[in-house]
């Protein structure tokens, strides 16, 4: 097991740190010191909706383009450089119906050299363009030539391709219930740093049954991609170019993690939205690239919770706080009736690195309520059927680690199982049918924090597969025998620890669950829908770009 100050050292490259709290002036400004920056100036932008280039009955039909943009974080910012679909940031939202198929002509016309720091000694990076892209939409139901295959990746006007590239125009049927999808560039080696500069948008996917029940609607239905990020003085995106000590063989160099300093809502850091004294539907995804948060309102004020990634859960109920790790979703609603003229605050009950309360990223945006308007909406309590899968439907077991080694290079290589993506699939799951995967993450120290190196969570997220949430129960890591538990479930040892229930906001349909440190978590899932090559993966997007990935294979149930 790897111990914290090793980790401590890796991560504190994750903020700029040219110059110190104690080198600013009253007025100044300086982007790379939170301190220095005025909260709550800049208004928050809603992303556009996007428009399709055709539309029929069969389907709509879009052409985005990647292309480099500059765009400014911040009132006192310069401008910085990013990457976005459309030259947005965030990408413009699609939204359409349940069964009605959307057809997107991706189209890369960004450069061949990357703005941010290129390790090239990660998978496919060695002997490829610098910026290669392809795009996932995260959490959807799509055939294998749609899914975004990290080696479909594909560079300028076609130009160069990865080995699994086969199309430049993706299908979605959407043959799924009303959900908050989101898309992100998903490419070998470089998710975290394309994902980081912009490539990132919602994919909002409307039904009968959802458009029945009484919810806000229209400009009372508000998503909010919500991220850390670091600056440079002149107010441009930093990222680490190599670890902390530098390593003297591999610059630049993948880090183990990336933590900002600022936390950033639909692209502006710190904003604020006026709001009227009414019911607000809020469709929240955590897009940062390693770092998870606990949400609250400043008030103590509940939220409504609608849904959670899949989309509507049974029953709306309310929660107080949640966590949402990197790549979880959450629909909720925030009531301001009565609360006219109040400011209310979205905040997060973050740890820094030594396990102190964060004083800069507590607060995420600001909710200015204004004295009118209002609504007559009775919330639904029932919301949707939902269809608890049975564990004594699971014909499979699957047993995976939280894994790490070190590389030739000296630096902590996180996998699965020991296994890195270039090695053989072990993952063949069978068409319609349900499995249980229980997922065990060692990597834990009794005498440190949760959530504070190394006791981290993996959000591990499934491709294609949409599951449950069944349990989570801690176990003892000093005696721990991973082939063991791998092989045959033994070698691990529960002692008198509770199995715990989910946690009250992820129970519903989920693609990305947290697998705490030093617990086991368990999941039921149903592989239905396409047959073919996927893949699973931490959503830690550093993590995943430096072999925390697997092949996962759904193949043609055998019959005799």
């Amino acid at each position: 097991m790897e111990g914290n100050n090793k980790f401590l050292e890796e991560s504190s490259d994750s903020g700029y740190t040219e110059s110190s709290d104690t080198e600013c002036t009253e007025n100044l400004v300086d982007p790379s010191i939170p301190a220095t920056i005025p909260k709550f100036v800049d208004e928050l932008p809603i992303p556009k909706v996007l428009q399709p280039v055709s539309q029929g009955n069969d389907y709509d039909y879009y052409e985005v383009e990647m292309k480099p943009a500059k765009h400014k974080f911040h009132r006192d910012f310069g401008e910085a450089l990013i990457y976005g679909y459309n030259g947005m940031y965030p990408g413009p939202t699609f939204e359409t119906m349940k069964g009605h198929p959307v057809r997107v002509k991706w189209i890369n016309n960004l450069p061949f050299k990357h703005f941010l720091p290129v390790d090239k000694t990660l998978e496919d990076a060695i002997d490829s363009p610098e910026v290669r892209t392809v795009v996932h939409l995260h959490g959807a139901n799509v055939a294998p030539d749609s899914d975004g295959h990290p080696e479909a990746w594909f560079t300028r006007n076609f130009e160069y391709t990865g080995a699994k590239y086969c199309r430049r125009v993706y299908e979605y049927p959407n043959q799924q219930q009303a959900t908050t999808l989101w898309y992100h560039d998903h490419a070998m080696g470089v998710t975290r740093l394309n994902l980081y500069a912009g490539l990132a948008g919602f994919y909002l996917i409307h039904d009968f049954n959802e458009q029945s029940l009484d919810l806000p609607k229209g400009k009372y239905d508000i998503p909010l991609m919500i991220q850390d990020k670091s600056f440079k003085p002149d107010g441009s995106l930093f990222y680490p170019e190599n670890l902390t000590p530098r390593n003297p063989f591999v610059h630049p160099s993948v880090v183990r993690a990336f933590i900002g300093n600022t936390m950033v809502v639909n692209g502006k850091v710190w904003p604020y939205l006026n709001v009227e004294p009414r019911k607000y539907r809020f469709r929240m995804v955590n897009a940062s690239n390693s770092n998870g948060f606990t949400f609250k309102l400043s008030n103590g004020q509940a939220f409504w919770q609608l849904g959670t990634d899949g989309g509507l859960i049974s029953v709306s109920k309310p929660i107080e706080k949640f966590p949402l790790d990197p790549a979880e979703r959450i629909d909720v609603i925030i009531d301001f009736s009565g609360l006219e003229g109040q400011i209310i605050t979205l905040q997060t009950e973050e740890l820094d690195l030594q396990g102190n309360p964060e004083i800069h990223k507590r607060e995420v945006m600001q909710f200015r309520v204004g004295s009118k308007g209002g609504d007559t909406i009775t919330l639904p309590q029932n919301l949707r059927r939902f269809d608890k899968l049975e564990e004594s439907k699971a014909i499979k077991t699957r047993r995976i680690v939280m894994t790490q080694e070190t590389d030739e290079f000296g630096r902590v290589k996180l996998t699965l199982n020991n296994l890195e993506f270039s090695d053989p699939a072990t993952e063949f799951p069978e068409y319609d049918t349900i499995e249980i995967w229980e997922f065990a993450n060692p990597v834990f120290n009794p005498n440190s924090p949760i959530g504070i190196p190394p006791n981290i969570s993996h959000p591990i997220h499934l491709h294609l597969a949409q599951f449950q949430v069944l349990s989570r129960q801690q176990f003892n890591v000093t005696t721990f025998n991973a082939n063991q538990w791998i092989t045959n479930g033994t070698g691990i040892d529960f002692g008198t620890n509770p199995v715990l229930a989910p946690d009250p906001s992820e129970i519903g349909w989920k693609d990305t669950v947290r697998v705490e440190a030093g617990q086991v978590t368990r999941i039921i899932v149903h592989f239905k829908n396409y047959t073919g090559e996927y893949v699973w993966h931490c959503h830690i997007l550093e993590h995943e770009d430096y072999e925390m990935m697997r092949p996962l294979i759904v193949i043609k149930k055998y019959v005799d």
